[in-house]
């Protein structure tokens, strides 16, 4: 089999990763999907019980539409608003099931590694010919797939950031362990034993952070025992609690909302700390900077982002921007520090491109440590990328972004944008960005990117 003979590698099949395979069909290329996980979705449905910002209208790639009608679903209400857990039984699975798509995806397939046949990362002579080789863990032992291109749109998910406040572990991180959580737990759900009565520090500054704390206030007022605080890395302006009223997302600006009264009101109380050391005793754990030490806590959620998994490319010629970790051509165009959702300009493959012909990595994991990420975004990234791939060098250059007016964009799961130097997120002007999957849109640009 020659190379243009074989399958575009796409890792992951989440919301990105299956517009990219449902792009290949339509673009007339093979793709084959690679899931670590059990199921589609399955970093979305690690956060099921959330409810995203983004009405249903805004969720739906145009490419698995179009192949999703063709099968006679039944779209839900373009007004509604999706849990994660709705999303991936009403639009992922579906999309999963389709015969274009059924046959091509491969679940509990954990990539393990990706390089060029034949080449590691120093050997230069053939190498764009030689196609890529991915080594991957299988149920049935390890295998060998290859590819004549790939797309990682595995997201971020699977390596989240510490609590300590320097990127690294605080003293004492791995011995707490057993006591912190990292993400958004059901704690009204399947986590409540774990968080009834129990003193329950709650870290980070997104609204992900505001999604774990208010059911934890509601947990509260049902079982007065049970003790919320809260950990923040600097003081917490009004404007960080959202655009309120003025929130292009009803749903989000309420959410803030309550989230300052229930502050106001001492069912959260409010800390203020750069966490360096966690210290575990028989009494809980205590958490402290330099200068003071809060606790015991019977329970630590840690909300505070997450970053993208390198290691499975490091025998590929990735060119990534130093801070962000993000192509050097992008990282510009979605710095926190100066961008919110509403302002990061039209990109797809140009931007995307490494030195490693014919690799792209898009949807979350394109961003690097920017947590300016929304949906729509991976799925225009991925429609550019395929057009690219299949040799449509207009179609990939022409990119069509929707982006919200109001820039106060959804901080998901993870999201730790509140919580970044020099920004102001929160704010209607700036926003507070999200690492989850949500569309925040209210206009559309069509943008020709001759520059």
């Amino acid at each position: 089999m020659s190379k243009n003979e074989l399958p575009i590698a796409i890792i992951g099949a989440g919301p990105v990763g299956l517009a990219a395979a449902a792009h290949c069909v339509a673009r007339g290329a093979t793709p084959i999907v690679l899931e670590a996980g059990s199921s589609v979705g399955a970093s979305v449905l690690a956060w099921g019980q959330v409810r995203i910002f983004s009405p249903w209208r805004y969720d739906i790639d145009a490419a698995a539409r179009a192949l999703l009608e063709g099968t006679g679903w039944s779209a839900p209400d373009g007004d509604g608003y999706p849990t994660g857990r709705e999303l991936v039984e009403r639009y992922l699975r579906p999309l999963a099931e389709t015969p274009q798509i059924a046959p091509h995806l491969r679940l509990d397939h954990r990539v393990r590694s990706v390089t060029r046949l034949g080449h590691d990362k120093a050997k230069t002579a053939g190498r764009e010919d030689a196609p890529f080789v991915l080594a991957v863990a299988t149920p049935a032992g390890e295998q060998q797939i290859l590819a004549r291109a790939v797309i990682d749109a595995s997201g971020t998910s699977t390596l989240p950031n510490p609590i300590g406040a320097s990127g690294t572990p605080a003293r004492g991180e791995a011995d707490a362990a057993t006591r912190i959580v990292y993400g958004i737990p059901d704690v009204l759900g399947s986590s409540r034993a774990r968080y009834e009565g129990r003193r329950v520090l709650v870290v980070g500054a997104g609204h992900s952070a505001f999604n774990v704390l208010i059911d934890l206030a509601t947990l509260a007022e049902q079982e007065p025992r049970t003790r919320v605080t809260w950990v923040v890395r600097r003081p917490f302006a009004d404007a960080k609690y959202g655009g309120a009223a003025d929130d292009a997302l009803p749903a989000r600006g309420a959410l803030g909302t309550r989230m300052r009264v229930l502050v106001e009101q001492g069912a959260i109380r409010q800390e203020v700390l750069r966490t360096s050391t966690l210290r575990t005793t028989s009494d809980g754990v205590f958490v402290a900077d330099e200068r003071r030490e809060l606790g015991p806590f019977d329970e630590i959620v840690a909300v505070t982002g997450s970053r993208p998994d390198l290691q499975p490319l490091r025998e590929l010629r990735v060119r990534l921007d130093d801070i962000l970790e993000a192509p050097p051509a992008l990282s510009p165009l979605i710095d926190p520090n100066v961008h919110s959702c509403g302002t990061v300009p039209p990109h797809g493959a140009r931007e995307l491109a490494h030195p490693e012909r014919d690799l792209y990595i898009a949807g979350m994991k394109s961003y690097g440590r920017a947590p300016t990420f929304l949906m729509l975004t991976g799925y225009e990234q991925v429609r550019s990328i395929v057009s690219a791939l299949v040799g449509d060098t207009a179609g990939a250059e022409r990119v069509q972004l929707v982006l919200p007016q109001t820039g106060v964009c959804s901080g998901g799961p993870g999201s730790a944008c509140c919580d970044e130097p020099a920004s102001d997120c929160g704010s209607p002007t700036s926003g507070c960005c999200g690492t989850n999957d949500a569309l925040l849109s209210v206009a559309s640009l069509s943008v020709p990117r001759g520059r």
